[in-house]
């Protein structure tokens, strides 16, 4: 599946209810505006690249004025074909939440070419047409991983191999968060020592890898609150703790409130069906 969404009312991801594996890549051009992801609202800036993976849930305050590029894991996986465009734990599934991707000039008229390249591929119904589209996306991935990294001078200045190293830590935590919540886990798997992760972290500014991995319990107990009708305790099980007392724990230690009063406070008295699971 892939999909160029232009001005299209419509657009929306439903995250953990919904499932599935369908990465997008918003671009706003025309003005400012609200965009909320999984329960909290933010500003989209004007001129600027939004990119949102499959359990994220994000609702835009003027769908009608985005252009977005959809895609599933069959047409392009961009988890087995990271050695091609290098955007995996980083663009996708990174650090930063959300990241938002300014444009000047050069970079605006790239991706506008870049979406006349795929809209003229769409009408072109042959046997390479899906080749030229995935070369299309392929491109538009790689330009924006460029475009980010150039904002960030720590990252543009280092080297790949040690930004590579904490793209594969968020990848490996991607699939291991609810059952693994310890650094030394990462580590062991990086062939690194913890301490040796928490210093190349400190190097590209970012948090400690320890609260990296509670930052990503958190973000998806939150999805589970706001979109969902689960108890605290199905939660905890959710998330690989044995014990729904130390969840809760760690739950008001990250938030400054118990569970019962967040759900009340950010969501009222909400009921949802129990999503489908996710997985990377």
């Amino acid at each position: 599946m892939f999909v160029v969404s232009r001005f299209d009312r419509s657009l929306k991801g439903k995250g953990i209810l919904e499932g599935g594996t369908i990465n997008t890549i918003v671009f706003n051009r025309i003005e400012n505006q609200k965009v909320t992801i999984d329960g909290v609202a933010y500003t989209f800036p004007a001129n600027s690249i939004l990119p949102l993976v499959a359990n994220q849930h994000f609702e835009f305050e003027d769908p009608e004025k985005l252009i977005a590029w959809q895609f599933n894991r069959d047409f392009y996986c961009i988890v087995d074909h990271d050695v091609e465009v290098g955007c995996v734990g980083f663009l996708f599934y990174g650090i930063r939440h959300p990241f938002f991707i300014t444009l000047g000039a050069r970079e605006l008229a790239n991706i506008v070419l870049i979406e006349r390249l795929c809209l003229d591929d769409m009408e072109m119904k042959d046997r390479m047409q899906g080749e030229m589209l995935r070369t299309a996306l392929k491109r538009l991935i790689i330009n924006i991983t460029r475009f980010a990294k150039s904002q960030a001078g720590n990252l543009e200045s280092s080297s790949d191999d040690r930004l590579d190293v904490i793209r594969m830590f968020n990848l490996l935590l991607e699939s291991h968060f609810r059952t693994e919540h310890e650094v030394q886990f990462y580590a062991r798997k990086l062939n690194k020592s913890p301490k040796t992760l928490s210093n190349l972290f400190a190097l590209f500014n970012y948090p400690p890898p320890s609260k990296v991995i509670q930052n990503r319990i958190m973000r998806e107990a939150k999805r589970y609150l706001f979109y969902t009708d689960r108890t605290a305790k199905e939660i905890a099980y959710s998330l690989g703790y044995t014990s729904p007392a130390h969840f809760s724990r760690f739950f008001k230690q990250q938030s400054g409130t118990n569970i019962s009063l967040f759900r009340e406070r950010e969501i009222g008295p909400m009921v949802l069906p129990v999503p489908v699971e996710f997985s990377l």
